[in-house]
């Protein structure tokens, strides 16, 4: 198993990096773990900048492999690359850049992980969907709904001109708090619940909407266990979590810039390592 230490990183390494307003460990961790495990000469390095075209630049003129770009630079970056391969298209928004021979390709892995999720779940489209948030998750999570053939989904969203765009974009509704209606798929796509963040403990639905829901959904990576989690599991309802999500998304952005797929296991073991304290 190649070791990434100063012995082994070299002119040759190939270097992929994040982009992000709040860097973290665990895309950091989640790559670099791979690429000892598959041995290969790869660096994977968090960033942060408060000059967003001069690196995004950088990147092509660097020879940087990837970037993978979080908030709040995922729609600010569409200007700078090259060629918006469908999953970016599909919703103005990236979160994976790569580095053609200085052809910067943009991807969206987080709607290609979310659409993964409510198929592979089996979550039926005709169930009505609501999601609270407006930003660019939430957007990744509605335009997925919208391509997984769901109808009657409700953008919950207390800014009334992000909820409401959002909402008409992809033909849903808007309100600004729950309505009371029964909802078969629960999504929280705000920060609610993010560790580190005002809302830890917080849960972003009331408990009797938790307790009637079908399926809830937390985007949330960090921690995997969040309040909203916790409760849905505590009443006995499917669930689906952000640390699902955070590793499908990583797994598919390192297809892109290495060319290797990892296995299902290896993921799996990727995923632990990165949310170890």
């Amino acid at each position: 198993m190649r070791r990434i230490s100063r012995d082994t990183i070299t002119r040759d390494t190939t270097l992929c990096m994040s982009l992000s307003g709040r860097p973290s460990n665990l895309g950091t961790r989640f790559h670099n773990h791979l690429y000892e495990e598959l041995g290969l000469d790869y660096l994977y390095k968090a960033f942060t900048t408060t000059d967003l075209p001069s690196a995004i630049a950088g990147i092509r003129a660097l020879g940087i492999r990837g970037c993978g770009v979080s908030m709040p630079f995922k729609e600010a970056c569409l200007e700078h690359v090259d060629v918006l391969h469908p999953s970016a298209a599909a919703i103005a928004s990236v979160n994976t850049i790569v580095n053609e021979s200085g052809v910067l390709h943009a991807h969206n892995t987080d709607y290609e992980a979310v659409v993964t999720l409510l198929t592979d779940r089996g979550v039926d489209p005709a169930t009505p969907a609501v999601v609270a948030g407006s930003g660019g998750m939430a957007k990744a999570v509605v335009a997925a709904l919208r391509a997984c053939g769901f109808r009657a989904v409700t953008v919950l969203a207390r800014n009334e001109t992000t909820g409401r765009a959002l909402a008409r974009q992809y033909g849903f509704e808007w309100h600004p708090a729950p309505d009371g209606q029964r909802t078969g798929l629960l999504v929280n796509a705000t920060p609610i619940g993010m560790a580190g963040g005002p809302g830890t403990e917080a849960c972003p639905f009331d408990l009797d909407v938790v307790r009637a829901a079908d399926t809830v959904f937390d985007v949330v990576a960090m921690p995997a266990d969040t309040p909203l989690v916790r409760a849905a599991r505590a009443a006995g309802t499917a669930v689906i979590t952000g640390d699902e999500v955070s590793a499908l998304q990583a797994a598919a952005q390192f297809v892109l810039y290495t060319g290797v797929t990892p296995t299902p296991d290896q993921i799996r073991r990727a995923s632990e390592f990165s949310r170890r304290t």
